[in-house]
């Protein structure tokens, strides 16, 4: 999967909780992120001296970052409720980032089928 195809993923199935995402569409979304991120700050700086455009750009991303991030755990069959585990201070984020960068289940899962694009999970 492409940059932009994550990207246009990750934003048009912000409230899909139900299917399976590649680590290729989680990584570009991640990537996508933290670059939006990074501008939103630089303009932040320059024309506000505040932080109202990267609270936006948050808010915007919130919903649908969790959504691709349930659905990366769909992918290597694991339920999304596990995405709660980053609660839990550091260890439950290194615990997500290794779960993260596994290779996705051949082949069909519970919740659906291998997405398409990744093929070191096929």
């Amino acid at each position: 999967m492409s940059f932009q195809e994550a990207i246009s993923s990750g934003l048009s199935r912000y409230i899909d909780f139900n299917t399976r995402s590649s680590r290729s569409e989680y990584w570009f979304w991640v990537l996508f992120v933290i670059l939006l991120s990074i501008v939103a700050g630089v303009i932040d700086n320059l024309l506000f001296g505040s932080s109202v455009l990267g609270t936006l750009v948050t808010l915007g991303l919130l919903v649908p970052g969790i959504a691709v991030g349930v659905r990366r755990l769909h992918d290597i069959d694991r339920s999304g409720w596990w995405y709660l585990i980053a609660l839990i201070p550091i260890i439950g984020a290194l615990v997500l980032i290794y779960w993260f960068v596994q290779p996705g289940t051949p082949g069909s899962n519970e919740y659906g089928d291998n997405p398409l694009g990744d093929a070191a999970s096929s």
